[in-house]
């Protein structure tokens, strides 16, 4: 079977950050925080540098027969984010992430607020094989509503094993655009002890108190 072409997606092919764009060192590494992670941290462990995005570990997935993942990354300051490149590895055991929503300024998400709120984007990745020898940059758009942001959410809906049971894996989330030396403010979350089951979704896939990601930045 042939790769799919590119036509419908709006992407860049870059295999080095010449411009320096990466925005990394302005990620608040301590506070990221992935809800439905299979290991504890691993979403941040993804986060890796421009350098080591082609590496296929560490690497973040969802427990078994449920594929979503809903991963926050705040700033240390006000950025303004351009391109997301997510990249993942062929497994016989795991399946690529296809459908995303990304949200901005929301510390507040869970599976339930994510499947029904209106993101600022949605995106289709392509498929790990169409990219093996680089990464891909997928331009954010519209440009203003990804600017001075305070924090990012990627909330993974599905991924490409059409039985839905295979976990979804992520090697590599990548973010370029620019900071802008403006110090975040920092938005309280509201914590609910109540929920519905399919929304006590916590590392490791157990059934828990419902956990907003904003309470993260409590327990750290």
């Amino acid at each position: 079977m042939d790769p799919p072409e590119c036509n419908g997606h709006s992407h860049d092919h870059e295999h080095e950050d010449e411009l320096g764009m990466s925005l990394r060192p302005q990620i608040d590494l301590p506070k990221v925080f992935c809800l439905n992670e299979e290991v504890e941290n691993a979403g941040r462990s993804v986060l890796k540098t421009h350098e080591g995005r082609l590496s296929a570990t560490p690497s973040l997935t969802s427990p078994q027969d449920d594929p979503e993942l809903l991963l926050f990354i705040p700033f240390t300051e006000s950025v303004t984010l351009q391109s997301l490149s997510i990249r993942s590895v062929e497994s016989q055991e795991t399946a690529p992430p296809k459908t995303i929503r990304i949200f901005t300024n929301r510390d507040d998400l869970d599976f339930e607020t994510a499947r029904e709120l209106p993101p600022q984007m949605q995106l289709e990745l392509l498929p790990p094989y169409h990219f093996a020898e680089g990464s891909i940059d997928y331009p954010l758009r519209p440009a203003g509503r990804f600017q001075n942001i305070a924090s990012v959410t990627i909330f993974v809906q599905d991924n490409y094993d059409e039985g839905g049971e295979q976990p979804t894996e992520i090697s590599f989330v990548g973010l370029k655009g620019k900071g802008t030396n403006m110090k975040r403010v920092s938005v309280e979350a509201v914590y609910e002890k109540q929920g519905m089951p399919k929304d006590h979704k916590a590392m490791g896939g157990e059934m828990k108190e419902r956990h907003f990601i904003g309470d993260a930045k409590d327990s750290m």
